[in-house]
């Protein structure tokens, strides 16, 4: 999660009424933000489906002194028609009984239990996980990857939602979505991995910042709770 590097999957959401072709498009900002006492990185991710911005989101996340990468909470704010709809699936760690969870273990390793990615029962949010596979072999647009580890996810709370399994390789991060069960059949791939220029990096903690502003106008979610994010980042020695 080094600020300024961008990853770009793209590929395909299947359900009864058709299929649409989905890119997502996640950002390692230069922003910090404090939730629940811990100094977290913020991410932002732009949701596109067939070239229409569906979702941009604020995600926080950090890592402990053991290894884990913990999700602290999310401000999805959501559009139809590039019109601003909402953001009802926002939840904060520490906020109407949201809790951080584990987005990776520090050593995933098969047959160790299921964890909560984080648990936010305002908005029905129970994502977990629990390693399938490791050592796989998975070969995406950006490269072949021989270290895969395999997580199976599901939410508990919403089974018709969807149940996925996602391909992780160490220093990469995310390079596949497969769709398990579910109404929405999900399929991404990596297609692009790239460290964004100092210019890039400005760009994104901009909107990154556009997205928390708005959030606190409107004031209508947990997330206009959280004190502002703070600029830590703002080169990445490119130019």
């Amino acid at each position: 999660m080094t600020p300024g590097m961008q990853y770009t999957t793209t590929g395909t959401v299947t359900n009864a009424e058709g299929s649409t072709k989905r890119t997502v498009v996640h950002s390692v900002t230069g922003l910090t933000k404090v939730i629940n006492g811990v100094k977290t990185r913020v991410m932002w991710d732009q949701d596109i489906s067939d070239g229409e911005l569906v979702e941009s989101e604020l995600a926080m996340f950090a890592q402990s002194n053991s290894g884990a990468v913990w999700l602290f909470g999310e401000y999805p704010e959501e559009f139809e028609g590039g019109k601003f709809i909402g953001a009802s699936k926002a939840f904060i760690s520490g906020i109407a009984g949201a809790e951080a969870g584990i987005a990776m273990p520090a050593e995933p390793r098969i047959g160790t239990p299921a964890y909560p990615q984080a648990h936010a029962p305002a908005v029905g949010f129970l994502d977990c996980g629990a390693v399938l596979k490791e050592n796989q072999r998975v070969c995406v647009p950006t490269a072949c990857y021989e270290d895969v580890l395999v997580i199976d996810e599901h939410n508990p709370l919403e089974p018709a939602d969807g149940h996925q399994r996602k391909f992780h390789s160490a220093g990469t991060g995310l390079v596949q979505v497969k769709a398990v069960g579910g109404a929405d059949q999900e399929t991404l791939n990596l297609v692009k991995a790239e460290q964004l220029s100092d210019a890039g990096l400005k760009k994104i903690n901009e909107q990154a910042l556009i997205l928390e502003q708005h959030a606190y106008k409107l004031g209508t979610s947990d997330f206009a709770k959280t004190p502002a994010a703070e600029l830590t980042t703002e080169s990445t020695g490119g130019k």
